[in-house]
């Protein structure tokens, strides 16, 4: 479940944009972002449609309790480095075992760069048949989002997000 702050805070970051630079396109105070964010308030709700608007989603998708599930294609001038994104790989197993794993997309560049298996992900027989490097291609093309999903004939569940 992810609140508007988390999704606020995720859009606001894969767009490169500061809380500061957020707060002076919406007209309001940094503090009142990063309050967002940090859940201890909410915008006010004339702030939606434009929030919306700005991240390139709905106010649907911000209300919603959902993750940010949607695969998205950002334009070249909206990217962000890969540096503050984050892969989260979430397992669900059938027989009840569950595999949280969220790591920065730099540190995953990186071990694959110089040929390092991430242990969480290689011992992992779950995850042993997920192309890592071509999730690295999709990411710096700007495909964020849920990228894989699959539920497999057992039951099991593997989503792979960055965010």
């Amino acid at each position: 479940m992810s609140s508007i702050g988390t999704k606020i805070a995720f859009y606001r970051k894969s767009r490169g944009m500061t809380q500061e630079d957020l707060a002076e396109k919406l007209r309001v105070s940094a503090q009142a972002v990063s309050k967002w964010e940090n859940d201890i308030a909410c915008p006010d709700i004339l702030l939606l449609a434009p929030l919306s608007k700005l991240f390139g989603t709905t106010t649907d998708e911000l209300l919603s309790a959902d993750s940010v599930k949607s695969v998205r294609l950002l334009p070249e001038n909206e990217r962000s480095d890969i540096k503050g994104l984050t892969l989260k790989v979430i397992v669900d197993s059938n027989d009840g075992d569950k595999v949280r794993i969220n790591l920065p997309m730099e540190l995953v560049k990186v071990a694959l760069e110089i040929g390092s298996k991430i242990p969480q992900i290689a011992n992992n027989e779950h995850l042993k048949n997920i192309d890592f490097e071509q999730i690295i291609l999709m990411v710096e093309s700007g495909v964020i989002g849920k990228l894989v999903e699959i539920e497999s004939a057992d039951g099991d569940i593997v989503n792979v997000v960055v965010e």
